[in-house]
């Protein structure tokens, strides 16, 4: 199976691409889908994921037909979170794709769109880069598996925060889960530690910092 990362390569690929001529919808896009001289911006999703084999189950050049189509068959793969690779659904009857997810906003490669504020959004003449608010979203559509063979560095390059401390916090209970190794025991400090009453439980694996913290100054490291 293709990756995230070849999805986006290929969308980004096309930034740039304009409409020929100005003004007229007529795109590869377009043309590709049976729909050349209409919006074309779903045209263009649906494009760049036949690109990489992985076409969308649902062929619509409408945004809201797609929506519609994944909320009767496919409601999971609607999802709260965005991800990079994820279909984004504005509530102004546009798309793209989601690259990157900050505090408040969602940075898109979108079709049919303009380069800045001053052209049409929706039926603008090209594909471009767009960072916009995210109480503009109407839904996020995730069309693949989940991380679709994304590495662990393009998984949390598209995190919020908040996604980054869950993330966390799902490795530390499965890593308090893990036996002590062998080298741990053999060295015999976390008994001591234990048996000190300096660490409670079972090795946890990730240590924050304010926890290390804690073990140091309990253990009179750090003086008084």
């Amino acid at each position: 199976m293709r990756t995230v990362s070849e999805l986006l390569d290929v969308a980004r690929q096309e930034l740039g691409s304009t409409e020929s001529p100005a003004g007229s919808n007529r795109t590869k896009y377009g043309k590709w889908m049976g729909l050349d001289g209409q919006p074309w911006c779903m045209s263009f999703v649906q494009w760049c994921c036949a690109q990489i084999g992985q076409p969308l189950p649902f062929r619509t050049g409408s945004c809201s037909a797609l929506l519609a189509w994944y909320k009767q068959n496919k409601p999971e793969c609607i999802v709260e979170e965005p991800r990079p690779g994820d279909i984004i659904i504005y509530n102004f009857g546009h798309t793209g794709f989601v690259e990157r997810v900050q505090s408040g906003t969602v940075t898109a490669i979108e079709g049919n769109t303009s380069a800045g504020d001053s052209g049409s959004q929706d039926n603008g003449g090209g594909v471009f880069r767009r960072t916009r608010k995210q109480n503009l979203v109407k839904a996020y559509i995730r069309p693949y598996e989940e991380d679709m063979g994304m590495t662990i560095d393009e998984i949390v390059a598209g995190m919020t925060d908040k996604q980054a401390y869950d993330l966390l916090e799902k490795a530390k209970r499965y890593a308090a889960s893990l036996p002590e190794p062998d080298w741990s025991k053999e060295e015999g400090h976390w008994t001591r530690a234990e048996a000190a009453g300096v660490l409670k439980g079972k090795p946890e694996g990730l240590v924050k910092r304010d926890e290390l913290a804690a073990v140091m100054g309990r253990s009179g490291l750090l003086g008084k």
